[in-house]
């Protein structure tokens, strides 16, 4: 891909996910563990719209990959929004 498409960038407006994530309790859990990676600063999750998205905002470049892998370690995915065009 691109450094664009496999990295969040560092900023204001920060990278979308597509998550399946339902309860309020499981994206605590997957919050803890995305802080967790190094350049992460902040997740934000939008449970008022379907399907389900979090937000993330770094301060340094972070591998989506690492992303992807941290959030199917709980047992659930998230996929970059934007990647596939309907």
């Amino acid at each position: 891909m691109s450094l664009i498409g496999d990295n969040v960038i560092p900023g204001d407006h920060g990278r979308v996910f597509i998550v399946d994530i339902n309860e309020l309790r499981d994206f605590e859990e997957v919050k803890e563990k995305l802080l967790k990676i190094y350049g992460v600063k902040d997740v934000i999750y939008n449970h008022e719209i379907f399907p389900r998205e979090i937000t993330i905002h770094s301060y340094n470049l972070v591998k989506v990959k690492e992303i992807q892998d941290e959030v199917r370690h709980k047992g659930f995915h998230a996929v970059p929004a934007g990647l596939f065009q309907l």
